[in-house]
């Protein structure tokens, strides 16, 4: 019995070091791997394609920024930064500066969405977010608003974001229950509220339970302006906006 265990414990030792050998390697493997990123700011993008190229690293120029401090074309700043270790095939996201800003700034309030954006991409600028709100007073598809304002110095990026007018808010209503009224008068009533009738299914009508099935089924007939209304949708009480449409069912 003592040798038993004095060969269980053996193993259990030689276990061990065999665990511990293969954690010590794969840790040298992954470390043997990592490469410290150099530094890149101030280069131009060419330079810092060659600067990580033999550390099989990459350079992606994700955004351009005006600077009057670095010349245009080179590197302003880096992430993951200088000294940091990462593995072969890193990519390094870098931002290129334009140099100072000598475009100006132009004033598209009150142009169409469409000539405001000629008018920024003429300039060199790019188009930043866009944003759309309900106004009563403005006309649809018109600019209201914009930054950086016309005119403005010391931009740092060259984009232009817009608001742009979508028009009044278009008129809401509570829907009614229709169920059990007649198509006709129902589509009458919605072209009113300038609602638009939707789809209009007709459900054919269960038999009696004391008369068997048609061994060939009926034709059902079109919805007319009498066909009687079973469902709808949106139901009644939800609310809809002037030019939605409606569903409904009818026998």
């Amino acid at each position: 019995m003592r040798q038993f265990f004095r060969m269980l414990l053996l193993a259990l030792v030689l276990l061990t070091v065999a665990l511990v050998s293969a954690l010590t390697a794969m840790r040298f493997a992954i470390h043997g791997r990592e490469v410290a990123i150099p530094k890149l700011v101030g280069t131009t993008p060419l330079e810092a394609e060659r600067a990580v190229a033999p550390f099989g690293l990459e350079v992606v120029v994700e955004r351009q920024f005006y600077s009057p401090d670095v010349p245009e074309g080179r590197i302003i700043s880096q992430v993951p930064l200088a000294g940091v270790k990462v593995r072969r095939g890193w990519a390094i996201r870098v931002a290129q500066s334009l140099g100072p800003q000598r475009v100006a700034i132009p004033d598209v309030t009150s142009q169409s969405e469409r000539v405001a954006e000629l008018n920024v991409r003429r300039r060199g600028l790019e188009l930043g977010s866009l944003a759309q709100v309900n106004l009563p007073d403005t006309p649809a598809d018109q600019v209201v608003s914009q930054s950086p304002p016309a005119n403005a110095s010391g931009v740092s990026v060259p984009k232009i974001s817009l608001l742009v007018s979508r028009g009044p808010e278009p008129a809401s209503y509570v829907m009614p229950n229709f169920v059990g009224q007649p198509l006709g008068s129902v589509t009458v009533a919605l072209q009113d509220a300038g609602i638009k009738v939707g789809k209009v299914n007709v459900v054919p009508a269960a038999p009696p339970a004391d008369v068997p099935p048609p061994v060939t089924p009926l034709p059902v007939p079109p919805p007319g302006a009498a066909s009687m209304i079973v469902t709808q949708n949106p139901a009644p009480g939800q609310k809809v906006v002037a030019g939605s449409a409606v569903n409904f069912e009818v026998r």
